[in-house]
């Protein structure tokens, strides 16, 4: 041993965490030799790769490994000395200090060793009441449990089933107890059946066991590898811890999890491979009121798949998609369809629910609605494609009333945004964001859809809106050209506001809709063409505009006409019947200007027509034919408010069919044209 020195209050222990990085740990405490020292790595002992110095120095010294120790291992350095006494001092002989010394700093050593391993022994509290601390006889305690009597003392107790016996209480007011297999039994693990999940053990009769067996199954992290489908039958819960509880299928052919039935729940894990990552159909009973929660769905043909299958009674309604999804699908990521006869899929909910490819290829779209009517939502979801996609979203021919919300798209090639096939009606989109080059909407509907905030070609289109109070800025009309090659029947089908109808190819009938099927409708008709050729206006089943067949007979004749329900009326046009008054009584006569053409008659006697005083607002600007329509001799005198007349004299109209036709400037009534 080295000299003596002093042994300051304190452990003989210290512990570290290795950051992989520091190579040098020291110990605040005196050794008397290096191998006073013991060192481990965890809980294993160390013999060799480190050096010790410090030894004989009360405070300490220092542990130098000659590599760093891994990161997040325990480094634990104490003083571990033998508890014995090899020396002895002779009697009348010398007694020097430094040994005196060094046996003190011995005995104190050990006893801070004793004290520190009593430290972490299991004892008595210091103000416990007194106990017994003999264990009970090694016959009389073999095979039994240990266990404390009603005065504390230690006892032993037969093996009883303590698991069955013992209780479960939960934190809180009111919290009763419940025997621990009862609490357990809430939900079980697919390894209580098994399951191993290393990902080379076939896991799939475990987990449809465990799935057989009780109405909710926990799956905790592991790979659990799959050669069949599982079965999530009515009511059942299936979930994960997320991302690290992944079900693996190594059949192709066949699908990952099936739904045949209703109110099932799935949450929480991955699914990876396999035909169709969950497949949901009314094969046991209604598909409804499922719900797919925080799923991850990788390499699947097709990720979720929604099928009303083979009977109408069994229909795929009213399931709830959430938090999901979908990553490099071959196919589909969502395809809504039906393979039998049933019901097409409908009213189902689709939130925050991706569809990413990841640049691999996919030849279907990311969102396939193929059959699905009435009232199919797809909120605040995304599809994020390759090139090679049909569609970001498609509509297919077999919908109706779908509603899509916040859908946002993307594409570096030019897939289509929205796809409305034809035979869609009645598709609601609001707030698409269009990132792929291909067209915002492609329409193959005919316009059976409404958008609003929906990119180009139009960011807003409306179906039969009631508005109260509108303000517009700016009011456009959908224009149609009409130019068929050899004239003929063209049917006018009101999508348009506007047709623009050219005749040169020969006589065209521009055919109406029945007026009871186009209430509130306007519709504008212009003849483009200056050939000789007529454009006629009729009515299906009905007499045509105004009760009659409109004829626009010149290049740019134009008329409207308005459906009230019950027939067409014409509200304007170029070629209107004049708009005229008779008057036959004699005396003053003042024209309230609302007709063009006053026919005057004064068989009964002479008659003044007094016009209004040229500052008048109803006569500014506005032309007025005066013709006398009898053949007496009695005159019809033209004059104005104010005096005079019309260029500032009284105009006699004395003979049949004498007329004139003035206009007021505002500051005068001016002749325009006069006979004689």
């Amino acid at each position: 041993m080295t000299a003596s020195f002093q042994v300051p209050r304190g452990t003989p222990r210290v512990q570290y965490v290795a950051d992989g990085v520091q190579t040098a740990f020291t110990f605040p405490f005196p050794i008397f030799a290096s191998e006073d020292l013991q060192v481990f790595l965890g809980a294993a002992a160390q013999d060799t790769g480190f050096t010790v110095t410090g030894a004989g120095v009360t405070a300490g010294g220092t542990v130098a490994f000659a590599a760093p120790p891994p990161a997040g291992t325990p480094v634990t350095l104490r003083r571990r000395i033998p508890i014995e006494r090899m020396t002895d001092f002779l009697e009348s002989g010398p007694l020097p200090a430094t040994a005196l010394n060094r046996e003190f700093d011995v005995l104190t050593a050990a006893l801070q060793q004793v004290a520190a391993d009593q430290e972490r022994m299991l004892r008595y509290a210091d103000t416990d009441l007194p106990a017994g601390a003999v264990l009970p006889d090694r016959a009389n305690r073999a095979g039994r449990l240990l266990a404390f009597d009603t005065a504390g003392n230690p006892t032993a107790r037969a093996p009883v089933d303590e698991e069955a016996l013992s209780t479960y209480v939960p934190d809180g007011p009111g919290a009763r107890p419940r025997p621990i297999r009862e609490k357990l039994g809430d939900m079980v693990s697919v390894k209580d059946f098994g399951a191993i999940g290393d990902g080379t053990v076939d896991d799939t009769l475990a987990i449809q066991a465990a799935l057989g067996a009780s109405g909710a199954v926990y799956v905790p992290p592991g790979t659990y590898r799959l050669t069949n489908t599982l079965t999530l039958g009515y009511g059942r819960t299936l979930a994960g811890a997320g991302q690290s509880s992944v079900l693996k299928a190594t059949n192709p052919g066949a699908d990952v999890v099936h739904l045949p039935d209703g109110y099932a729940t799935l949450r929480d894990l991955r699914l990876e491979g396999g035909l169709a990552g969950v497949r949901l159909f009314g094969r046991d009973g209604p598909c409804v009121n499922n719900a797919l929660l925080d799923l991850t769905i990788w390499d699947a043909a097709y990720g979720l798949v929604l099928d009303g299958y083979v009977s109408p009674d069994r229909p795929c309604y009213w399931n709830n998609v959430a938090r999901v999804l979908v990553a490099r699908p071959s196919v589909h990521g969502v395809w809504l369809t039906r393979s039998g006869a049933g019901d097409t899929a409908n009213a189902n909910r689709f939130h925050w629910v991706r569809v990413y490819s990841l640049s691999a290829p996919i030849s279907g779209s990311g969102f396939f609605v193929e059959h699905g009517r009435y009232n199919n939502a797809f909120v605040d979801c995304e599809a994020n494609l390759s090139t090679m996609a049909v569609a970001c979203f498609r509509v297919g021919a077999d919908t109706d009333k779908t509603l899509i919300v916040n859908l946002y798209c993307e594409s570096l090639g030019g897939v289509p945004n929205v796809r409305m096939d034809a035979g869609s009606v009645e598709t609601a989109i609001v707030n698409l964001f269009s990132a792929s080059a291909g067209p915002a909407i492609l329409d193959f509907s005919g316009g059976r859809y409404t958008a609003v905030n929906a990119g180009y070609p139009e960011k807003n289109r409306l179906d039969r809106t009631r508005v109260t109070e509108l303000v517009v800025e700016a009011l456009r009309y959908d224009t149609e050209y009409v130019e068929p090659p050899a004239g003929g029947r063209v049917d006018l089908d009101l999508r348009s506001s506007v047709y623009l109808v050219s005749s040169y190819g020969g006589a065209v009938e521009a055919r109406l809709p029945p007026a009871g099927a186009a209430n509130g409708h306007a519709v504008t008709i212009k003849k483009t063409d200056a050939s000789a050729n007529p454009v006629r206006i009729t009515e299906t089943g009905g007499n045509g505009p105004d009760g009659r067949e409109w004829t626009l007979a010149n290049r740019y004749d134009i008329v409207t006409v308005v459906s009230n329900g019950a027939a067409w009326w014409v509200v304007a046009g170029n070629t209107m019947p004049v708009n005229a008054h008779y008057h036959d009584r004699p005396g003053l006569f003042e024209p309230a200007l609302t007709q063009n053409l006053y026919l005057v008659s004064a068989h009964s006697g002479a008659v003044e027509v007094r016009l209004p005083a040229p500052a008048a607002p109803h006569a500014v600007g506005r032309p007025v034919t005066v013709k006398k329509a009898d053949q007496t001799g009695n005159p019809v005198t033209v004059t104005a408010a104010g005096g005079g007349g019309p260029d500032n004299e009284t105009i006699p109209l004395t003979a049949y069919g004498h007329a004139v036709t003035v206009m007021s400037n505002g500051a005068g009534w001016h002749i325009l044209g006069r006979n004689p």
